[in-house]
């Protein structure tokens, strides 16, 4: 089992929650942007990324695009985080889907769970939490 998790959001503070609530369990990464994000993951190989959709430059789709045409990327699971509504993301999904959604706001004791059920099992497919 691979404990190691990617977060990457372009908003400073949804990196802190996430990673304070998410470092007592697991080694966390994170990523401002995209592009920083894709050097990441090609490197560290991480367990699961948490990805933000609306981002300046990459969105969230773009890098789960980039993420799933890399071999050394395609196979980690990616759970997208995002205020949108169910009709928004729908309007807006990639051909690759990500694993899962964790919907804005987010407590902690979901992010946990949603986690906790992808890293123990990256085939899972979830609802929005």
């Amino acid at each position: 089992m691979n404990n190691t998790i990617l977060i990457v959001d372009d908003e400073t503070s949804n990196l802190k929650i996430l990673s304070f609530i998410l470092s007592p369990e697991y080694t966390v990464y994170t990523a401002r942007d995209g592009q920083t994000a894709l050097g990441i993951a090609e490197e560290s190989q991480p367990g699961l990324i948490l990805l933000d959709i609306i981002m300046p430059g990459m969105d969230g789709f773009e890098v789960l695009r980039a993420l799933r045409a890399s071999d050394k990327t395609r196979q980690i699971p990616v759970v997208f985080i995002t205020g949108l509504t169910a009709g928004g993301l729908k309007a807006k999904e990639p051909a690759p889907e990500p694993a899962g959604y964790i919907s804005k706001p987010f407590g902690a004791a979901d992010v946990r769970a949603k986690v906790r059920m992808h890293i123990q099992d990256p085939a899972a497919k979830g609802a929005v939490i």
